[in-house]
């Protein structure tokens, strides 16, 4: 019998969420995701030396302060490695926006522009990329706005179903709704050890899928941030899901039948919902866990991106 990742890439594109170069070309995944998390592990692995030092070396050409040739710095290290990753898959690459532009609309779409045209003078199209930002209010006004502009865009951090409900309204391309973070929540806080049926992110992306199939959404839904195979397993038939290397391996290596879990024809009847800033903000405020693992996130990520652009001011000042 196949393995079970050879039987979930029959009912479910798979993702890998690594900037690991050889990870990638062993499991041959269609896409791949990033955030300012896996660019900063990336650019330490002697895989990307070169281009760290290229970066480097444009930098230190570079005219303004400090800090911003830094930022600079850091913005073109994200796109060498999602170019590098382009390069080994048939998919799209997702590169995220800077997440301290999470609340700011203008400032997220002009970050988002830049991103795809630098991407674009190294022959990689916008048919290639998707644009991530984090699922606030504001990250989902400017994904309307480059959704407009033909720019597509991966909405993250998702955590309730009212940000899914305004991500489909916003005719965003693709949401990134996380398991393991809402699992993660609410195990600290019951101390219980969860079964993969039972598991409170499994059910939260069950449930942003069949409120999407259910009402002809096409935006696709991509489930990620996962603990452990059996969260994949109780998924498997999801548009997409984005597996880190290690999960992969894991699944590569089991055999066994892979049940399909979800599918469009077997999505529950669920009325559609207007969701407007009013109730997206009172939903949001309503659910403790949302509301503090998208916070939790943003800063999380805002970290590691204050990490990168510390790393290469060093650098640039040795």
């Amino acid at each position: 019998m196949a393995s079970k990742l050879a039987q979930l890439r029959a009912m479910t594109t798979v993702v890998a969420d690594t900037g690991d170069l050889d990870a990638v070309r062993h499991h041959r995944p269609i896409d791949c995701t990033t955030n300012p998390t896996i660019v900063l592990k990336a650019i330490s692995s002697p895989a990307f030396a070169d281009k760290l030092n290229d970066a480097l070396r444009w930098g230190g050409n570079q005219q303004g302060s400090k800090e911003a040739v830094a930022g600079a710095v850091a913005d073109r290290l994200a796109i060498a490695v999602g170019a590098a990753l382009a390069y080994e898959v048939p998919g799209r690459v997702s590169t995220e926006v800077d997440a301290d532009l999470s609340f700011d609309v203008e400032g997220s779409v002009a970050a988002a522009r830049r991103i795809i045209a630098d991407y674009d003078r190294l022959g990689i199209g916008r048919g290639r990329v998707l644009i991530k930002l984090a699922a606030t209010w504001e990250g989902i006004r400017a994904a309307e706005i480059l959704q407009a502009e033909g720019i597509d865009c991966n909405l993250t951090l998702v955590f309730s179903l009212a940000q899914a409900i305004a991500c489909a309204d916003a005719g965003v391309f693709l949401i990134s709704p996380f398991v393991g973070r809402i699992m993660d929540w609410h195990a600290a806080r019951t101390g219980k050890t969860y079964t993969a049926e039972e598991d409170p992110g499994v059910l939260s992306v069950r449930a942003i899928y069949s409120y999407y199939k259910a009402n002809g959404i096409e935006t696709i839904v991509m489930g990620a941030s996962f603990r452990n195979v059996g969260e994949i397993a109780a998924l498997a038939g999801c548009d997409r899901l984005t597996i880190a290397p290690a999960l992969l391996e894991e699944l590569d290596g089991q055999e066994g039948e892979l049940v399909r879990r979800l599918a469009p024809e077997n999505a529950e009847p669920v009325a559609p919902i207007a969701m407007d800033e009013k109730r997206f903000r009172w939903e949001l405020n309503e659910d403790p866990m949302a509301t503090e693992k998208l916070a939790d996130g943003i800063r999380l990520f805002a970290k590691d991106l204050r990490a990168l652009r510390q790393m290469v001011q060093e650098r640039l000042e040795a």
